[in-house]
């Protein structure tokens, strides 16, 4: 259960990153535009930016999500996902 969490934080810590700091000024001043002046171009577009944000989107949701079904499976005793096939005999 505390693994689980700590992947909660992890996933709320770095889907929030994604989603400010492309927005920030630490985007445009950081070692890999001063090292490669060609990058400026693309680092500084708007889609870029966009991209990496709904990556952010993402982890945050991955978050929530795995939040949720930590307080879930906590207060009722139930998992939000499938039951695995595997151990599911056909007939």
């Amino acid at each position: 259960m505390l693994r689980r969490l700590i992947f909660v934080a992890y996933f709320l810590e770095v889907g929030l990153l994604l989603v400010l700091v492309p927005w920030s000024m630490f985007w445009e001043r950081n070692y890999f535009v001063g090292t490669f002046p060609s990058l400026q171009h693309i680092i500084r577009n708007n889609f870029v930016r966009g991209a990496v944000s709904g990556l952010g989107v993402v982890n945050l949701l991955m978050g929530f999500y795995d939040l949720a079904e930590l307080l879930l499976v906590r207060r009722f005793g139930e998992t939000l996902r499938p039951p695995d096939r595997s151990s599911v005999s056909s007939s």
